[in-house]
């Protein structure tokens, strides 16, 4: 196998305790699937690579399924992507639906020996919970990445597509978690990238989008609503305008000719300086159904984003609230999208931050496809330098009660479909990959870029299932690194949380770099993302008093957010002006409150760092030392926040610490 000077993440196939694992892979035959269909040869291959490396066995291919000990079944009682696993008199079954199943069966399988759990009388069903299962990546042709904190780009370099070993690892990883579709670029289109649309790049995509058929995903791209303009078409992008539409028909039915296995685009549109339909007095939905009508014949889908905003708020005015723009923009059209137009929802109405509510067009929409964005890459989170395990927020907002109904729903039902029988649904993740060695910068990090896939597939694990899995792939089976750096990843969203911003309020982080404190970084400017704090208290109202922001909601949770007493107190803040005064339920006042969590948040980080110190010598050298040398600036950090927070808290209020620490 060629050298690489790059980890495998948790496909490293090293040498594993067999468990009598090995008597049921040493024979293999298929049963309905052929050998040459691409998806299933390459499940083929990774099942010997993953076999010999872990097992020291070479799975032999037999004709009669009667004298395999591992049989790989197409079976039509499983959900489309579905698999089940099952042993029987020392026979192992694997059966799917199609050949994206077997593969992710074929996975499953190779997840289950790595882990060294026995395959002994084993019985599992999964079925996959969303139809569209995606990476968003944020990466810039000229090799950067947009919010990239783990190296340059392994898609683009110097205006150019790479395409190589690394690209096939790539594609190895995520499939391996079950995603079926990756956007390559940023969804901020400019420059080159909004040439991927023509010749320039078309034989390179199609060689991209092969390799991932390999391993049955599908390529999609972000797509510059401008193009028009910019590549010599009609001096508009009315979408109303017949050139126009005629221009993006003959457009498509150029690319998808030449891209094979292109599933359609993800849009950026009237959103922080980038062109859309509202530039011609146009309607969201009249913008994307063009689009939308150019791509169906090829069996094509749009994604558009509801990330659509006013980016150049007065901070003066205190009745605008960016919060409520994407239900405001979109929530009117809702039923007038074209089947093939899928609405890409942030988790919460802001961006992306360490706490905030469920968007409410997640429920509010009922006649539009929807699908969930969350960000793995940590832009507001600790950027790849400090830690914090997020599966543990993505289950939250999955599990979330919308009211939209009596039954079904869950923002995991929403997405999944279930809630109103649609088939175009799914969720999507900005991707937090570079081209560094181990792919995320920190070597925890890829707990994210793991966790995301796993929980997308199957909503119903646990936050801490995923962790474990992750850690005995990744570092270790044993017993002690497992609980520690469970432990670690567990607690470490809490920790975030304490020592930056507290209940809810989000922001006051360093403007441009998005990384470490400044509590009045954004507090004047043209964004929205304001914590409107004064000598009394803190933060926004969104009540009917004041945005009006929580009758956005159904009821009963509108009433729930409205009112102080009765909303969620880690969400306090994002909702409601509070005096400092105000007792919390735990008897604390709101200032001691900001107090006490900043100096527990910087006890925290210490305590991490020792934990993991004692795992040195049990873990891969490499990434124990890349994730020490993280926690030195993590603490930094930690300390900044603390330190500047409670300042500048004090000095607000005139409130001293109860306990007398020292606060400058």
């Amino acid at each position: 196998m060629q050298k690489t000077d790059w980890t495998q993440l948790w496909l490293k196939y090293e040498k594993k305790r067999d468990f009598g694992n090995g008597a049921y892979v040493a024979k293999a035959a298929l049963k309905g699937f052929s050998a040459e269909n691409r998806v299933i040869a390459h499940a083929l291959e990774e099942l010997n690579n993953g076999i010999y490396g872990m097992l020291g066995v070479t799975v032999r291919m037999v004709s009669d399924p009667g004298e395999a000990s591992l049989v790989l079944v197409n079976s039509n009682d499983r959900k489309k992507e579905g698999f089940s696993l099952r042993e029987q008199e020392g026979v192992l079954t694997l059966s799917a639906a199609d050949e994206n199943g077997l593969l992710y069966g074929v996975f499953h399988l190779l997840r289950l020996i790595a882990m060294e759990k026995p395959l002994e009388g084993i019985r599992q069903v999964v079925d996959p919970d969303d139809p569209l299962r995606m990476y968003d990546h944020w990466d810039n042709m000229d090799g950067s990445i947009e919010r990239g904190y783990s190296g340059e780009s392994f898609f683009f370099r110097q205006d150019e597509i790479l395409v190589n070993r690394r690209t096939r690892d790539y594609a190895r990883f995520v499939a391996s978690i079950g995603i079926n579709g990756v956007v390559i670029n940023n969804v901020n289109v400019k420059q080159a990238a909004t040439w991927l649309i023509t010749e320039r790049y078309f034989k390179v995509l199609a060689a991209l989008s092969e390799i991932f058929a390999d391993y049955g995903i599908r390529l999609y791209l972000s797509l510059n609503y401008a193009a028009p303009l910019e590549l010599g078409g009609p001096d508009s992008a009315d979408p109303l305008n017949p050139e126009v539409r005629h221009w993006w028909e003959r457009k498509m039915e150029e690319v998808f000719a030449e891209i094979p296995n292109l599933g359609g685009f993800l849009v950026k549109a009237d959103s922080e300086g980038r062109p859309g339909p509202f530039t011609y007095g146009r309607t969201q939905a009249e913008g994307a159904n063009m689009l939308a009508d150019a791509v169906k014949p090829f069996g094509g889908i749009i994604i558009w984003r509801c990330f659509v905003y006013n980016c150049t708020q007065d901070w003066r005015d205190q009745k605008t609230d960016r919060a409520r723009a994407g239900y405001d923009n979109f929530i009117a059209q809702d039923g007038d999208y074209r089947d093939n137009v899928i609405l890409q929802i942030k988790n919460g109405p802001m961006d992306f931050q360490i706490r905030e509510p469920v968007s409410p067009l997640l429920g509010g929409l009922r006649r539009t496809n929807q699908m969930l964005e969350v960000q793995v890459a940590q832009e507001y989170t600790g950027q790849q330098i400090d830690i914090c395990y997020l599966i543990p927020l993505f289950k939250e907002v999955l599990d979330f009660h919308t009211c939209c109904g009596e039954v079904c729903d869950t923002v995991s039902d929403l997405i999944s479909g279930r809630t109103y029988g649609n088939t175009n649904t799914g969720i999507a993740a900005v991707c937090n990959t570079g081209d560094d060695g181990n792919w995320t910068g920190n070597d925890l990090a890829a707990a994210n870029f793991y966790g995301f896939g796993r929980l997308a597939f199957c909503h119903g694990l646990d936050p801490e299932e995923i962790a474990e899995e992750w850690i005995r792939l990744s570092l270790s089976n044993d017993a002690d690194v497992v609980e520690k750096v469970k432990g670690i990843l567990l607690g470490s969203r809490r920790t975030y949380e304490k020592y930056t911003c507290p209940l809810g309020i989000g922001w006051m982080v360093a403007p441009n770099t998005h990384y470490g404190c400044s509590v009045d970084g954004y507090e004047y400017s043209r964004w929205g993302t304001y914590h409107r704090a004064d000598h009394l208290g803190l933060g926004v109202d969104r009540s009917s008093r004041g945005t009006g922001y929580a009758q956005q909601y159904h009821e009963p949770n509108a009433s729930m957010y409205n009112e102080p007493e009765t909303c969620p107190e880690e969400l306090l803040l994002f909702f409601h002006h509070v005096p400092y005064t105000h007792r919390l339920k735990s008897g604390k006042t709101l200032i001691q409150h900001i107090y006490d969590t900043h100096f527990e948040g910087v006890a925290e980080v210490e305590e991490m760092i020792r934990v993991w110190e004692s795992l040195e010598g049990k873990v891969p050298e490499s990434a124990y030392r890349t994730v020490r040398e993280r926690f030195d600036r993590q603490l930094y950090n930690a300390r900044e926040w603390r330190d500047q927070v409670n300042s500048y808290f004090y000095r607000k209020s005139g409130i001293e610490d109860e306990q007398g620490r020292e606060i400058y």
